[in-house]
């Protein structure tokens, strides 16, 4: 039986800055840096959440071809590459003015749904994220 999830995957084109964007302005750690046979196996969580991990996964070999990731790589760009991260904050409107602040790229002003506040940004690569405050209860 699944008990949980433990780690989800993302394609990044650059590592190093995918960590200046995921730790450098979202604010999650690094949980794991490591060569990994011919890939760097990169994670990183949200603060004292190791069981909520994200690959930062450049795409490449071994799982694809050079050219199957320049492909993912140019998809990425684009927007359309399929990657989301959904996170989670106390404040939203807070945790949206201090990115700004930062210069990342929101695409989505804070909106009230009926599960909380959310809005919407990408990553410096074109991966979609949305970051909400939840509803309690």
């Amino acid at each position: 039986m699944l008990t949980g999830i433990t780690i989800s995957q993302i394609y990044v084109p650059d590592q190093d800055a995918a960590l200046d964007f995921y730790v450098g302005k979202l604010g999650l750690e690094v949980v794991t840096d490591m060569a990994f046979g011919p890939m760097r196996f990169l994670t990183v969580a949200p603060a004292g959440r190791p069981d909520r991990q994200v690959l930062l996964e450049k795409p490449g070999p071994p799982s694809m071809s050079e050219e199957t990731a320049a492909e993912v790589r140019q998809a990425i760009s684009k927007g359309v590459a399929g990657g989301h991260l959904f996170l989670a904050c106390d404040d939203a409107y807070r945790t949206h003015a201090e990115l700004k602040e930062k210069g990342v790229e929101i695409t989505e002003e804070p909106v009230d749904q009926p599960y909380g506040i959310d809005f919407g940004l990408r990553d410096p690569f074109g991966n979609h994220l949305r970051i909400a405050q939840l509803k309690q209860g």
